[in-house]
């Protein structure tokens, strides 16, 4: 991918800029309106704790878990192992998330999708962010640690560090390369799944592969949504793609970052000896998403941007279950 230099954030680009960006009244698709408002009384400070840890990202990071655990045992492993994992993998990923919210609490205030969010509504204190971040993250470790495998405690444990240290910290007010790295967190519970199945080894190709095509999945799905709050992401400072080279060079990479997912799903098609359970739908739903891509090149709008972002999201779990039940019969 060729080098671009970087635009300023708030400059005009004519016919590469995108129409009906998010005013400072909008809220995200993940934030809708309605789910912080009810306030007051025990059950709301539990449920702002309960926002904190950001369910909705849990939830797609355990569609990821169960398929890597059916492939890796050939068909349902044991219903306790999958609830051992789930419930461990629930409290590592609240812990990233918990501590994401508790650093990027500045940030969220300056973004119309995020200024709602407890820690930048300071309904929820900085210290209590923190420490539940890390009690999270010490029980899910010992949770795993004893009932699954330490392979997987650590897998899901160094996922809460590469998330906060490396991305959080490290790249995501520094770098538009942010979202392309720090997504091999977001990766882990693949690896993790498999591994608490397997008792922890990792020899076979079949988990590095679902693991390079969640990792190439995550950028395109996030730069779209990036281009939609394009200018909320300028008003904080961050160097999302579609701030620092432009919408027209956003798409771009997203053209061709779907192409790299479309190769490594034909990869393991190939690598795993997948059958037509697998590769029939995983055809159907590249070709679908390429589509897609090549549309919102071609238009450059908010609404080809959001018809790939929401298509993103039920192509990688269509894709995952579609693996799984291929493993099992």
């Amino acid at each position: 991918m060729s080098a671009v230099q970087p635009s300023r954030p708030g400059t005009s680009e004519a016919a590469a800029d995108i129409t009906g960006a998010v005013g400072d009244g909008g809220v995200g698709p993940m934030h809708g309106a309605g789910r912080y408002e009810s306030r007051g009384g025990t059950l709301d400070i539990v449920k702002r704790y309960v926002l904190v840890t950001k369910p909705r990202i849990i939830e797609l990071l355990l569609v990821t878990t169960v398929p890597a655990m059916v492939i890796a045992a050939g068909g349902w492993p044991s219903t306790w192992l999958v609830l051992a994992t789930l419930i461990g993998g629930t409290l590592s990923a609240g812990s990233a998330n918990a501590l994401n919210n508790h650093f990027d609490r500045d940030i969220d205030r300056l973004m119309a999708r995020t200024s709602a969010r407890p820690t930048a509504a300071n309904e929820i204190s900085p210290r209590g962010a923190l420490v539940l971040g890390l009690v999270l993250g010490v029980v899910g470790f010992v949770w795993l640690a004893a009932f699954v495998n330490l392979v997987a405690a650590a897998l899901a444990t160094g996922a809460i560090l590469f998330y906060v240290f490396v991305y959080t910290l490290g790249l995501k007010r520094r770098s538009p390369q942010g979202v392309v790295i720090g997504g091999i967190a977001g990766c882990m519970p693949v690896l993790t799944g498999w591994a608490a199945v397997s008792g922890g080894t990792l020899n076979d190709p079949r988990p590095w592969l679902l693991f390079a095509i969640m990792l190439w999945w995550q950028p395109p799905h996030f730069w779209a949504l990036a281009m939609k709050y394009r200018e909320d992401y300028a008003r904080a400072g961050l160097p999302m793609l579609p701030v620092t080279h432009g919408n027209a060079e956003a798409t771009r990479q997203i053209l061709l970052y779907s192409y790299l997912l479309a190769s490594l799903v034909g990869l393991y098609i190939a690598g795993s000896f997948a059958g037509l359970a697998f590769t029939i739908p995983a055809v159907v739903l590249s070709a679908g998403w390429l589509v897609l891509a090549h549309r919102l090149r071609r238009e450059v709008t908010v609404a080809a941007a959001m018809r790939l972002f929401h298509y993103s999201t039920v192509y990688l779990a269509l894709l995952f279950v579609a693996a799984a039940v291929d493993a099992a019969i």
